[in-house]
């Protein structure tokens, strides 16, 4: 007579069905509506070098972004995975807000400047780059307090108060770097590198701190069979160092955008001044 086993299966099969979810849907359909027509106007009556192919392509790939995060698979898998949910975490925080941002100028922005400028200085002090600083990694540490984090995973409400966080957390912290408008730093790279090496350190320690636990913090995963063969603490520990990549390549590269932008901006304002001293020089002869 054979004896029933009580061990569980190595792994459970994993969802991979996608999330058709209104919200995100209809985000998605509004910022596309919004601008594509104007990208379209702006090219159409200012040329190619007011609204180019690569800010569209940029604008387009941060929605796809969004898509990926919310609509995929990967937005259930989330669900049966640390790891897949920090990859869901990163793209919110990181890809969406950079792409979106970098899709825009400040003539694809006209119709909008005035109203960001005042909104920008309503909020004052609030908009100083350190305070985007201090949101972006109190909302990682918070977010991964297993309370909070387990809670996120059983209360629909709360799961998506924690990706609206995220999302807005994500923009206002890449706004700082990024903006057409105006630029938040002063002196060269120097600002831009102490105000990512700063996050990085942050975020940083918490990577370190999901990656070398000795216990799987989080109880909603442990109580879940892993699905491709993890167990809850190898699977946090893989999140953990996906956060430490993810980090790093992407300050990285942001680094190395402004460096060039920098670069590009003075050569740009060189020339005006060469060319005010010609006229200027015309003008006297």
């Amino acid at each position: 007579m054979s004896v029933p086993t009580l061990i569980p299966p190595l792994a459970a099969a994993a969802d991979l069905s996608w999330t058709i979810d209104p919200g995100p849907i209809l985000m998605i359909l509004i910022l596309g509506g919004l601008y594509l027509p104007r990208w379209w106007r702006v090219r159409s009556s200012d040329g190619a070098l007011a609204a180019p192919v690569w800010r569209l392509l940029s604008f387009l790939l941060g929605l796809i972004w969004l898509a990926v995060a919310l609509i995929s698979p990967i937005d259930l898998l989330a669900e049966q995975s640390f790891s897949f949910h920090m990859a869901q975490h990163m793209l919110l925080l990181d890809l969406v807000p950079i792409f979106c941002i970098l899709g825009l100028n400040k003539i694809l922005l006209r119709p909008a400047t005035r109203r960001l400028q005042a909104l920008e200085r309503a909020l004052g002090p609030l908009m100083h780059p350190w305070v985007a600083v201090v949101l972006y990694i109190v909302a990682m540490w918070a977010w991964h307090v297993p309370a909070a984090y387990d809670s996120a995973l059983e209360n629909v409400t709360v799961h998506v108060l924690e990706h609206v966080c995220f999302l807005s957390v994500g923009f206002l912290y890449w706004w700082q770097l990024l903006s057409p408008i105006r630029s938040r730093f002063r002196g060269g790279v120097m600002g831009p590198l102490l105000y990512m090496m700063s996050t990085k350190i942050g975020v940083g320690l918490l990577g370190i701190a999901l990656t070398f636990a000795p216990n799987p913090l989080y109880s909603y995963y442990e109580l879940r069979e892993g699905i491709f063969g993890l167990s809850a603490g190898v699977d946090q520990q893989i999140g953990g160092e996906l956060m430490a990549l993810e980090q790093t390549i992407v300050m990285g590269v942001a680094l190395a955008y402004l460096l060039f932008r920098a670069i590009d901006q003075s050569e740009r304002e060189q020339e005006r001044r060469e060319a005010l001293e010609d006229r200027a020089e015309e003008q006297r002869n």
